[in-house]
């Protein structure tokens, strides 16, 4: 990967609204395409399957395997992801100390205060002022993504029953991560035929995945849990990018990657995570409406910390 310049350009406040405002103009066409114009859920199931099996991790590999990477800097952008995802893991456990929630409901809704939405994190990347951006953030997301997981995963096994490990194992993004970086270390030849398929289906993945992330959004319920929504939604828009800065410092990243690791700290939960509470026994509706709210609020957060940063 091409060393990221010391200094970027520093764009205005409204410069940065700008740059998010298309992600989330996607976003609420999403919901109305789904609350008032006739289009039903099943669409947007089957859409959904596309994106998750197909289209997201054609874009992971396509942006990892498009830029060289050296195995030391690609190092410490895995120190710095797994800081940063161990960092939103505390917080969200901490939370169980602070709001004193019920515990079946924590569980299904600790992984608000860590998971993060892949589809906002590429999309707002590719918009940065740093042509590496898209490229690291992809390998941010390809780290994480087991983290993820596994914190998710955990928390409801441990109430509910589940597996794991079989759900990392066969997770299409930890797939693609893994083998783009293979044949970029390995410096794999991929055939401009098959790389041309893999960027265009990158470029569908972005625009169906944010519309599906609109038509999850959801405010219905909820109220009794109200202090422990807040304290997750809190946790990953306010508390989790300072980390992310420190971390930034005590790595030495440029300003670039520091960045892009500050902008993946502050992105709202994925979008998915009511789905895999729902298939675990957790309540699946308080997470929509905890990632549903957190969506709508970094929507004013996002812009802060990105103008914080530049």
């Amino acid at each position: 990967m091409p060393a990221p310049p010391q200094g970027l350009f520093t764009p205005p406040l409204m410069s940065v609204i700008l740059l998010i405002l298309p992600d989330f103009l996607l976003i609420a066409l999403g919901w109305l395409l789904l609350h008032r114009l006739g289009f039903d859920r099943t669409f947007f199931d089957g859409a959904e399957k596309l994106v998750y099996f197909v289209l997201f991790p054609a874009l992971l590999f396509h942006s990892i395997t498009r830029t060289p990477l050296s195995l030391g800097n690609t190092t410490v952008l895995m120190a710095a992801t797994i800081g940063v995802m161990l960092g939103g893991i505390v917080l969200a456990w901490l939370g169980r100390l602070i709001v004193r929630p019920d515990p079946a409901a924590h569980a299904s809704v600790a992984q608000c205060g860590f998971r993060f939405n892949t589809y906002l994190a590429l999309s707002l990347a590719g918009g940065l002022p740093w042509p590496g951006a898209q490229t690291t953030m992809a390998v941010l997301v390809g780290f994480a993504v087991p983290i993820s997981n596994i914190g998710a995963v955990h928390a409801l096994a441990s109430r509910h029953g589940g597996n794991a490990l079989r759900e990392i194992a066969r997770n299409p993004y930890i797939l693609a991560t893994l083998a783009a970086l293979a044949c970029n270390f390995l410096r794999v030849p991929i055939p401009h035929v098959l790389d041309v398929a893999l960027g265009r289906l990158g470029a569908c993945a972005l625009a169906i995945g944010l519309l599906c992330v609109g038509a999850t959004l959801s405010l219905r319920g909820g109220r009794a849990h109200a202090p422990l929504m807040a304290w997750m939604v809190a946790a990953k828009l306010v508390l989790l990018p300072p980390v992310a800065l420190i971390l930034a410092w005590a790595l030495g990243l440029s300003a670039g990657e520091r960045l892009v690791l500050v902008l993946f700290s502050a992105l709202p939960t994925a979008s998915s995570a009511h789905v895999l509470a729902a298939r675990m026994g957790g309540d699946g509706r308080l997470v929509a409406v905890t990632m549903s709210i957190g969506t709508l609020l970094s929507a004013v957060t996002l812009p802060l910390w990105l103008d914080a940063v530049t």
